[in-house]
């Protein structure tokens, strides 16, 4: 059974008279900052010199170039995973430095020579500040990498608190646990989920039934997404009793239809690259080049013909505002 924290397990006295330094002031930054702030910590933002820091001096914080971070006791590093290690962090050896997802701790490519804690919210950006100006906080993964002080797992917890991450519990994961777990979701079931979606459109069409009534079936119906609403809030046994009878036997009678096919033998060569680092290799070697596959593979699967076919069906199916 995982470890399952609350607000009774952390104690903001762990951060007395700690300056935090927050390191980005992206969609992650800006919703931490201003949850610090609102807990009671002395939060200064270090970001770059761009329009996040004009935003940041707006939002009355005091802001600071990148390389003033290794000034401060505590240090939330809240910017892309590929950019951390181009940072040159070097917090004071009694720091503690806190990461929003556990990809580089996990595979070696950031260690900076103090306490190492993983706070990684299960929420967008936006909605971590949302979350806690309704005071329901949400659900977040905490683990602590590197403990040189012996005061890593309390800070670290003080932290989560802190943001609102405690509220409706933290599970306690290592970084690399927390790492694997969010690439399979992204590498092994999103593109399988795709392919699923893909096939139900082609036999679909094959009936004769309009793609714009197959897009509103599987997404601008919003009908997928609350029933995934209430499997969240009343599991799947409580969320059955909404459906028809017809629906639940229709389900039920034929689970196990797809057994056949070995999804799991995919699935384990997917995450076996997360796992061994070698996707975290290929990853370094896209950044160095300039992103130019990721580029290319936007334009496939994402580009303007694609943005204008979904906008059309929001506008004619859906919200009368386009997505952007």
């Amino acid at each position: 059974m995982a470890t399952i924290y609350h607000e009774d397990d952390a104690d903001l006295s762990a951060l007395e008279g700690a300056r935090v330094a927050v390191v980005g002031y992206g969609n992650q930054g800006r919703s931490w900052a201003l949850n610090l702030r609102d807990s009671g910590l002395d939060v200064t933002v270090c970001s770059r010199a761009d329009d996040s820091r004009r935003q940041a001096e707006a939002d009355a914080f005091p802001a600071h170039e990148v390389r003033e971070a290794d000034a401060f006791d505590v240090v939330c590093v809240l910017v892309p995973d590929d950019v951390i290690p181009g940072l040159g962090l070097a917090p004071a050896a009694g720091a503690l430095v806190v990461v929003a997802s556990g990809y580089t701790p996990a595979f070696g490519r950031f260690d900076p020579g103090c306490d190492l804690g993983m706070v990684a919210p299960r929420m967008l950006g936006p909605e971590v500040r949302r979350c806690y100006e309704e005071g329901v906080g949400f659900i977040t993964a905490v683990g602590v990498h590197a403990d040189r002080t012996g005061t890593a797992r309390p800070r670290t917890l003080a932290v989560a608190r802190a943001i609102g991450g405690l509220r409706q519990g933290a599970i306690e994961l290592t970084p690399h646990q927390e790492a694997v777990l969010d690439l399979a979701v992204e590498q092994a079931l999103s593109p399988a989920l795709t392919h699923v979606n893909t096939a139900f459109v082609q036999v679909m069409l094959e009936q004769g039934v309009p793609l714009e009534a197959v897009l509103v079936e599987l997404v601008l119906s919003g009908e997928v997404e609350r029933t995934y609403r209430l499997l969240r809030e009343e599991g799947f046994a409580g969320q059955l009793e909404y459906h028809s009878p017809t629906s639940q036997y229709g389900q039920l009678s034929r689970r196990g239809r797809f057994d056949h096919l070995d999804v799991s033998a995919t699935m384990r060569a997917l995450v076996d690259d997360i796992a061994s680092g070698r996707f975290a290799d290929e990853w370094d070697a896209e950044r160095d080049a300039g992103y130019p596959h990721l580029r290319a593979l936007r334009e496939e699967h994402a580009g303007p013909a694609v943005r204008e076919l979904e906008d059309t069906l929001r506008r004619e199916l859906g919200s009368r505002t386009p997505a952007r």
